[in-house]
């Protein structure tokens, strides 16, 4: 057997030192079975950070994945083209198209490529929506609640969540404008896309969120690092969520603006500004049941005033990195 022996490892919400890793298998690197090999990496090593809102149809994925991103979601895109990108990318999953009532967004938005909204016009039509981006291998759903045009109707809403929940498939609900996030919670959704900006929610639906729901972040497209109102309701809606116990994963929306195609400091910011410290974000960055490994070279600051740029410096541990050998 071969184990990797990093200078320090962050590994199930823990900092440690002297420690081998191998398939996701911690040994104190001192008292390694006889005979088994060890390749020492300098830095620290950590599960694979990801992001959970992409448009993979609207960025460069090899470029992204340079910029330390291990793995990322793709929420909502032409079905066959996301197919074809997550067939090369295994690290991508996908939701497929965006749901969406008849006219609704983001079908009125000229970014939105074609055949990348799926109308749902009724009640015994949900069923057949999900069905379709199933077959299609998607493992997420994902549904349109933009209070500017038209929207699914709520026993629409709730019909596509129960047709995906039959197939254990989890649902994100862009939910945008007044009365969207009490819609999306209503229904039954398992994520909100983003953290909800455009209204200071109410106590109550934020801790009736933060009960059943986890917020994907995208805190940085609002100002892309300069004062911006929504940004601070943004900021404002998710430390209540956390204070209530809510969950969050970092998520970018990148497609949507200047955002950099890499781990975004501005967006670990915003988070520490909400309330995160770097242990949490990293709890937010990374997922327990994926396989992939990060690595900052020059090793992990965890100081919060250093902590964001640090993290940024991070690259996917990838076959090109060739530890060095001690037998």
């Amino acid at each position: 057997m071969t184990w990797l022996v990093p200078d320090s490892l962050w590994w199930d919400g823990r900092w440690h030192t002297g420690t081998a890793l191998r398939d996701g298998v911690l040994a104190a690197a001192g008292d390694l079975p006889a005979g088994d090999k060890r390749k020492r990496l300098p830095g620290t090593v950590l599960p694979g950070l990801g992001d959970a809102h992409v448009h993979s149809a609207l960025v460069d994925l090899p470029t992204l994945h340079a910029g330390g991103i291990a793995w990322a979601w793709d929420l909502g895109g032409a079905p066959v083209a996301v197919a074809a990108v997550a067939a090369r990318y295994p690290w991508l999953r996908f939701a497929g198209p965006f749901l969406t009532a008849p006219g609704g967004y983001p079908s009125d938005r000229s970014w939105a490529p074609a055949g990348s909204c799926r109308a749902v016009r009724s009640v015994a039509d949900a069923a057949e929506a999900v069905a379709e981006a199933y077959a299609g291998g998607a493992t997420l759903i994902k549904v349109t609640a933009h209070a500017g045009g038209p929207v699914l109707a709520p026993g629409t809403l709730a019909a596509v969540v129960e047709a995906a929940h039959a197939r254990e498939l989890p649902v994100v609900v862009h939910a945008e404008g007044p009365g969207m996030v009490r819609a999306a919670y209503e229904s039954g959704a398992d994520l909100l896309a983003h953290t909800p900006w455009t209204e200071e929610l109410d106590d109550g639906l934020v801790r009736a969120c933060a009960a059943r729901m986890t917020w994907i972040s995208t805190l940085d497209i609002h100002g892309y690092g300069a004062p911006s109102p929504d940004r601070v309701t943004a900021v404002g809606n998710l430390r209540r969520f956390l204070g209530q116990g809510g969950k969050v994963r970092y998520g970018t929306d990148l497609g949507n603006g200047p955002l950099p195609l890499a781990i975004n400091p501005r967006e670990v910011r915003a988070l520490q500004e909400a309330g995160l410290n770097p242990a949490d974000v990293l709890a937010a960055m990374t997922d327990p049941g994926r396989t992939e490994l990060s690595w900052v070279p020059g090793g992990l600051d965890l100081d919060p005033g250093r902590f964001a740029d640090s993290l940024a410096t991070a690259r996917v541990l990838g076959p090109e990195v060739n530890p060095r050998h001690i037998v």
